[in-house]
């Protein structure tokens, strides 16, 4: 090794050792280092493939740093969603109607209400104090009609607006209420071929108590509106629904029945009604069975409507010959029937003409005799009900159909005898207006006896319609081109 070598080497030593403090004796006595052996301690190193991309590459590392953003911003919004889900369930409560529970068209009728309410307020006074209304209005509206159409060829229509689907607020009893109507469009109810929908009400948890009570507001309301009314329901697919309007009761007394009858029908049913315990005592089957017949216009449908009036009872209207009802769907709407209501089920000799149900454009309905008889009284039949059954021609019924224990009263509802006949015309006018109108009482039975003993009978419906439109003398000289041959 030259001495020039040996100098340089002396010098760096030296100058690290003063930069690093090292003690002056570690200058004096320096270590000679070759240049071969430097050569072999520094080794250049190589960077590996991994760590060029890591370390070298910009790309990587701005793609590293938007996928940890992208990690945090994911679980802040986790945590937030976790904590808002866990705010509602502590803090806010939800109802939700379906509408196949009952109080779904009540609440709907009931939000009508308070949106009518809120217009006349609004209307009656011009002060910002006075519309003030808690209630919001709601511009997502849909409508129910309800259509009634009558034999004579009227018909009437009423327009309900509801709150449609969509979200809606009011406030009840100073507590602020969210509702959220939802219809679920991709499936129907099998049954009536209508959307699932659901009203859900939500609002703080502290309020929850008024859920009660707004309930119990909208059923007093839908009550209110049909309070003295009776209500006719009829078979859509395998539940009873309201058709048309309420219609109001008819008197009992309004509808003349031969002497006796209609006291003899009013007593057995009402008899029946206040022996639910004997019947259970005995292990008898809890279900009435009647059946009017006689000849068209009689009044049968008549008596029965005001026989429920007077009961305080609703009346199920069931056609057998309705296309699609069959069996099964028979059995679940006698045993399903509403409570506190008659079933009826007109003219039966047409619907079960020799035991097979055929339509005038030959549809043959899938009900069958056997069916509708163990409909009545088999062992999938259920109780608790009173069954109506008329007919214009009792002797083509079936004797299996009227047996008893499927009828268990049978009454004539006959034509007009001379006695009725009095009692309908001396109902229809006021005795002080017309002085005479016993005497014109008396001459109409004189004819409508001496009528009858020559074959020849009047039905209560044509005398009904000629004292409608006729003074009573000349109502009276009416009647007498009214009878006919039966």
């Amino acid at each position: 090794m030259s001495d020039a070598s040996t100098v340089a080497t002396v010098k760096t030593i030296s100058n690290d050792a003063l930069t690093t403090g090292l003690p002056n004796s570690a200058l004096r006595t320096p270590t000679p280092v070759s240049t071969s052996t430097v050569s072999q301690n520094v080794v250049p190193t190589q960077p590996s493939f991994v760590g060029s991309i890591i370390g070298d590459n910009p790309y990587f590392q701005a793609g590293f740093g938007l996928m940890g953003l992208g990690v945090v911003l994911t679980g802040a919004r986790q945590a937030l969603i976790f904590g808002l889900t866990t705010l509602r369930r502590r803090m806010l409560v939800s109802l939700e109607i379906s509408n196949k529970d009952k109080a779904y068209d009540w609440f709907l009728a009931w939000m009508a209400h308070q949106t009518q309410v809120q217009a006349q307020t609004a209307a009656s006074s011009r002060s910002i104090l006075s519309r003030s209304v808690p209630w919001v209005r709601s511009h997502q509206l849909s409508v129910e009609t309800a259509f009634e159409q009558r034999n004579n060829g009227s018909s009437s229509v009423v327009f309900n607006l509801v709150a449609g689907p969509g979200t809606h607020w009011f406030r009840y009893q100073r507590a602020w209420m969210q509702v959220k109507r939802e219809r679920e469009t991709r499936s129907m109810q099998m049954m009536s071929g209508q959307p699932w929908e659901t009203v859900t009400l939500t609002t703080l948890s502290k309020d929850r108590n008024l859920f009660s009570s707004l309930l119990s507001e909208a059923r007093e309301l839908a009550m209110k509106g049909n309070e003295g009314k009776l209500v006719v329901m009829t078979a859509w697919g395998i539940e009873w629904r309201p058709f048309g309007l309420p219609r109001r009761k008819r008197p009992l007394k309004s509808v003349v029945l031969d002497e006796g009858v209609s006291e003899k029908i009013e007593n057995d049913v009402r008899a029946f009604l206040d022996r639910r315990q004997w019947y259970a005592d005995r292990g008898i089957p809890y279900r009435r069975g009647y059946l009017l017949h006689g000849p068209p216009g009689s009044g049968k449908s008549s008596f029965i409507q005001a026989l429920a009036g007077s009961l305080g009872y609703d009346i199920c209207l069931l056609n057998l010959s309705e296309r699609g009802l069959a069996d099964d769907k028979l059995f679940h709407l006698l045993s399903n029937a509403p409570e506190r209501s008659i079933i009826l089920m007109e003219d039966v000799d047409a619907a079960f003409n020799k035991r097979v149900q055929t339509s005038e454009d030959g549809y043959q309905s899938s009900v069958t005799f056997s069916g509708f008889l163990n409909a009545l009284d088999g062992v999938a039949s259920g109780e608790e009900r009173i069954i109506f059954l008329t007919t214009n021609h009792i002797e083509k019924l079936d004797p299996a159909l009227i047996r008893p224990g499927r009828v268990d009263l049978a009454c004539l509802i006959d034509d007009a005898s001379p006695s009725q006949a009095k009692r309908l015309f001396t109902g229809f006018y006021d005795s002080e207006r017309n002085a005479d109108l016993e005497s014109l009482g008396d001459e109409l039975e004189n004819t409508v006896d001496r009528e009858m003993k020559q074959g020849r009978r009047v039905s209560m419906a044509a005398l009904q319609g000629t004292f409608i439109r006729s003074e009573p003398e000349e109502a009276v000289r009416a009647a007498k081109e009214l009878f006919i041959e039966r």
